[in-house]
């Protein structure tokens, strides 16, 4: 049987950039998809995602995001695809507001940690806002923080240009092709498909929702998946939008969204209870707070959440298996860090070690 230093089992938003960084590197990779990304199926679909460098959801991502900065530039140049597009961001919140971003205290820890990493930003006001974007319908309670290297990435283009260059580099790329199990012995990995079996010196699983199919109950136990619908509606005057957050005070939601293109903006929020209709994600989340947006929905898509109960990553070795690492960066934040991630799991799987400090996501934190 071929071995590999190292097997895939995902090629999403990490898994594609863990693939290409492998064989960057010179390492034997075999990676595997149950389909062939980038898809509508996981959860790097939907056009665009937010990228920032002061991460309110703890500091232990800033080192992640500010090296993402830096790869999606590099990885722009070697495959001639537009990744990254810098528009600004803006976050909205009150002291009134009913919910919060992922964690408690989202908009302060992001001002904090702006501070402490020397991120270019600003504190505005309500009239200050009003002032610079219009469009904003925000109260006089309302304040804002502004990040000018604030952005939105191109998730597909991104999966899709890692891949190319991983196979570039001499990847074995295995697409429509469903990994049933995974299991170790006398220090190799078996990954066993629907068409075969493959050994590997490690395994990454990165396999999005399907995390919890690979691992042992006490550990999938930790995984929540919830589907996510992402809005696009007619719009008119929004181009020169930021991308922008907003904790709401009058709804129990936050929302968010991009600048317009083509007269087409989209704005999403975090649901977990149910699937708001686009008529009601209009009426109630939208026309309130923006202006410039028509009612007619252009399109929704549906993209998986799989969240841990802290909301932070899970990334380690696999609890039975030491040649299996388990990465599931995810919960609902993890694309803007995925380049950097994918960089770290293949410091991991080859030299044992990482250059950035992964030690935060460990399962560890959890009890057993």
């Amino acid at each position: 049987m071929e071995t590999f230093d190292a097997i895939v089992v995902g090629l999403g938003a990490m898994g594609s950039a863990t693939a290409y960084q492998l064989a960057k590197r010179g390492a034997k990779v075999l990676g595997i998809d149950r389909l062939s990304p980038p898809h509508s199926e996981g959860s790097h679909c939907g056009d665009t995602r937010i990228t920032r460098k002061a991460i309110g959801e703890g500091d232990a991502y800033v080192p992640l995001v500010l090296r993402s900065y830096e790869l999606w530039r590099e990885i722009e140049a070697a495959s001639g695809e537009s990744l990254l597009t810098i528009t600004g961001g803006l976050w909205i919140t009150s002291p009134a507001r009913q919910v919060e971003i992922h964690v408690a205290d989202f908009f302060d820890k992001t001002v904090a940690a702006a501070r402490r990493f020397h991120i270019d930003h600003e504190l505005l006001d309500a009239g200050a806002i009003r002032s610079r974007f219009p469009q904003f319908n925000v109260r006089d309670n309302e304040v804002g923080y502004f990040e000018p290297d604030a952005g939105f990435l191109r998730p597909e283009a991104c999966v899709r240009a890692q891949l190319r260059l991983a196979a570039r580099h001499g990847a074995d790329l295995r697409t429509h092709e469903r990994v049933e199990a995974i299991t170790q012995s006398s220090g190799r990995v078996t990954v066993t498909t629907d068409r075969g079996e493959y050994q590997g010196r490690q395994a990454i699983v990165a396999a999005g929702a399907g995390v919890r199919d690979f691992v042992p109950e006490s550990m999938a136990s930790l995984f929540s998946v919830t589907r996510q619908v992402q809005y696009w509606f007619e719009a008119n005057g929004l181009e020169s939008l930021p991308v922008w957050i907003w904790e709401l005070q009058d709804r129990g939601n936050a929302i968010y969204g991009f600048p317009a293109r083509d007269g087409v903006v989209k704005v999403a929020t975090e649901s977990f209870s149910r699937e708001i209709p686009s008529s009601e994600m209009f009426e109630s989340l939208i026309a309130p707070y923006l202006a410039g947006v028509g009612p007619r929905c252009v399109k929704t898509v549906g993209c998986l959440y799989t969240a841990t109960p802290d909301f932070h990553f899970l990334i380690d070795r696999h609890p039975g298996m030491e040649h299996v690492i388990v990465a599931s960066p995810c919960s609902g934040h993890g694309f803007k860090h995925s380049a950097a991630v994918g960089e770290a799991l293949a410091e991991m799987a080859t030299a044992g070690t990482t250059t950035l400090d992964l030690a935060p996501f460990s399962r560890s934190r959890f009890p057993e």
